[in-house]
């Protein structure tokens, strides 16, 4: 019986964690992006480095393979 409630609450722990996601819903990080350009392109990545670094606290290693996973050259 314990075993089963250890099992059902590990479970329940486990369903209310949720990932963190990177949904902007407030806009923030556009607004932020603006901010450093004002014709900001995410497409290029010297841009999109430096946005990420500066609104999305990202550090050069992980913002560079991002921008280069969303398609920046």
């Amino acid at each position: 019986m314990r075993v089963i409630l250890a099992i059902v609450l590990s479970a329940a722990a486990l369903a209310a964690c949720t990932p963190e996601s990177n949904n902007d819903v407030t806009g923030s990080i556009d607004t932020c992006a603006r901010k450093l350009y004002s014709e900001y392109n995410p497409k290029n990545k010297k841009q999109c480095v430096a946005v990420c670094i500066a609104c999305e606290r990202g550090v050069t290693t992980t913002c560079s393979t991002a921008c280069t996973l969303r398609g920046a050259q």
